[in-house]
């Protein structure tokens, strides 16, 4: 199925530890570029995330934000160092014996417990491997969510890209009939010139004419080329029916630039105003098809 590279997808996780909520939005790009925006704490878990993401993701730029809040326990823990108090202690009741301060000089708790680094909040230890598994269950739900937008979005430009292949088609048919008709044409403009020339002195041989119209038949023969742009829409909608697992725009991408490179092999080799003008209209489409693909995956 063809999937477009923008979309937005969602997952939560919840248990009697923590909420995870993690969101994912994505823009065209040529490669697959995921950043992952997560608490520090964390950060352990982002290899993870992101792991998950290149098992279903092949190109965009994919940007992830990842809240994790705990419900169950604190994110700190308090933690005294018994050992500094007391060296404070002695200190400050050594400072308070060295002069007559009165009865306010006695070392309070609350003095105590004001000192530096004797209480501190630290962060509570984590069982990573459980915080990577509640990653990983929000993850999954946010790609699901993610990808059903994405194919979504896929269908209408697999939808999109079928009508403008028809319509190369239909070009590609238009120029077909045209071509015989060249070599006629030339035909008679070359015997009209030459006769205009030799102003009636001289007929030019019916088998000098044809020898020349062959020449030139041959020079803007595009037989080869139409046979080609043929093929190649095939190809465009053999992949819009099947899709693939892998992504396949750039694949596509490629089709589309051998698609132009034989509209203007056409346009060169025909020498024919109404052949140019609808090759035009092919090179057209066919960059409007070019300008759509780079929105698939």
């Amino acid at each position: 199925m063809i999937r477009s590279m923008t979309g937005f997808g969602r997952g939560d996780f919840v248990d009697e530890i923590s909420k995870v909520t993690v969101e994912m939005r994505a823009v065209n790009h040529r490669y697959l570029d995921i950043f992952v925006k997560m608490p520090r704490k964390y950060a352990f878990a982002e290899d993870t995330i992101k792991n998950a993401i290149k098992e279903r993701l092949h190109r965009g730029k994919v940007e992830v934000n990842v809240s994790i809040d705990n419900i169950g326990q604190s994110d700190s823990d308090i933690r005294l160092d018994k050992e500094l108090a007391a060296k404070y202690y002695e200190v400050l009741s050594e400072l308070a014996g060295s002069f007559e301060f009165g009865e306010e000089s006695k070392v309070s708790l609350n003095l105590l417990s004001r000192m530096p680094d004797v209480i501190k909040a630290t962060a509570a230890d984590e069982d990573e491997e459980a915080v990577k598994k509640r990653l990983l269950e929000a993850t999954s739900k946010a790609l699901d969510d993610f990808c059903k937008m994405r194919e979504s979005e896929g269908a209408k430009l697999a939808k999109d890209l079928e009508e403008r292949a028809n319509t190369v088609e239909e070009l590609r048919s238009k120029i077909e009939k045209r071509a015989p008709e060249i070599e006629k044409e030339y035909a008679e403009k070359f015997k009209a010139r030459v006769n205009e020339i030799l102003d009636g002195t001289y007929e030019v041989p019916e088998e000098r004419v044809a020898l020349e119209a062959a020449i030139f038949a041959d020079k803007a023969n595009i037989t080869e080329e139409l046979v080609r742009l043929d093929s190649h829409v095939s190809q465009l909608r053999g992949f819009l029916k099947t899709g693939g697992k892998e992504g396949i725009g750039k694949k596509i991408d490629f089709l589309i630039q051998e698609m132009n490179r034989e509209a203007n092999t056409i346009g060169s080799k025909s020498n024919d105003r109404e052949i140019t003008s609808l090759m035009l209209e092919l090179k057209a489409e066919i960059e409007k098809i070019r300008e759509q693909v780079q929105n698939i995956e």
